[in-house]
């Protein structure tokens, strides 16, 4: 099936799982459209989110896509049964991937979990990782500040290291803790931050690999693999600025973005009830 597969983020943070679903499945096409104008969803209302999301997803249907993935922890946190349960094609979220693959690096069972206010207080993660397994312990802090230093292009020097060592400070007293997991896919771009903070003894988990192995294992079960012998030229949307947009973009993907234009979701209709 040539159809393209949909990425939905609530800014430039999914870019490191559509990075991921590109290096893993590289004939696919993808459409990424970020929400950048209304970046972060996670302080905002469940129902805000929901109606955010859903004015996203129906953009998305417009390209005939194949498969959607939300690429955002909270907007998974609120919408995937939903999604699921309403589309007819396949959903996937980033919070029980991730959760598989803290439990699988996990040696002690004490894994600490940071996100958006949003992915903190819906206890997603806490759900997913007891759910595999009763016994673990789970940590969560929100982080606030990250999603718009990460959106406003502050990813390395002096600012950001002090930006995550004082939003970090909660957590640096866990010392049982061996795993945490970058609950916000914004997050794996200041991954490098965050693990100097942390120590090289803790293993720190983004969800992107193992959203892309599902992916792909859901493409291949439904016989919905692309079969191409061109280089698909993938298309990225954003409801903000173009430029910043672009920036993160090119820092963080494995090859430049070809096609990046503005849209406008605030007229579209909402079909959350």
């Amino acid at each position: 099936m040539q159809q393209p597969i949909g990425v939905i983020d609530s800014g430039v943070g999914g870019l490191t799982v559509a990075r991921e679903l590109m290096r893993q499945l590289p004939k696919e096409k993808y459409i990424y459209l970020g929400d950048t104008r209304r970046c972060p969803y996670g302080p905002r209302p469940k129902a805000e989110v929901k109606r955010y999301t859903w004015e996203m997803v129906h953009y998305l249907l417009e390209k005939d896509i194949k498969m959607l993935i939300v690429a955002c922890n909270t907007a998974t946190a609120y919408t995937l049964t939903e999604l699921q349960s309403e589309l007819d094609i396949p959903v996937i979220g980033v919070i029980e991937p991730g959760a598989r693959a803290a439990i699988s690096s996990s040696q002690n069972k004490n894994i600490g979990v940071i996100g958006t206010e949003g992915t903190i207080q819906s206890k997603a993660y806490p759900k997913a990782l007891r759910g595999i397994d009763n016994t673990i312990l789970v940590e969560g802090l929100a982080c606030p500040p990250f999603v718009p230093m990460i959106e406003n292009g502050v990813l390395q020097g002096e600012e950001a290291e002090a930006i995550v060592k004082h939003t970090l400070a909660p957590l640096k007293n866990h010392q049982a803790m061996d795993t945490l997991i970058l609950g916000c896919t914004h997050y794996p771009i200041i991954k490098d931050l965050v693990q100097a903070e942390m120590g090289s003894h803790i293993q720190v988990i983004s969800s992107g690999e193992e959203t892309a192995r599902e992916a792909s294992l859901i493409l291949a079960y439904n016989k919905a693999l692309a079969k191409r012998f061109d280089i698909p030229v993938h298309e990225f949307y954003t409801t903000g600025d173009l430029e910043k947009f672009r920036s993160v973009a090119d820092q963080w993907l494995d090859e430049p973005v070809q096609i990046l234009e503005l849209v406008n979701l605030d007229p579209m209709q909402s079909s959350v009830k």
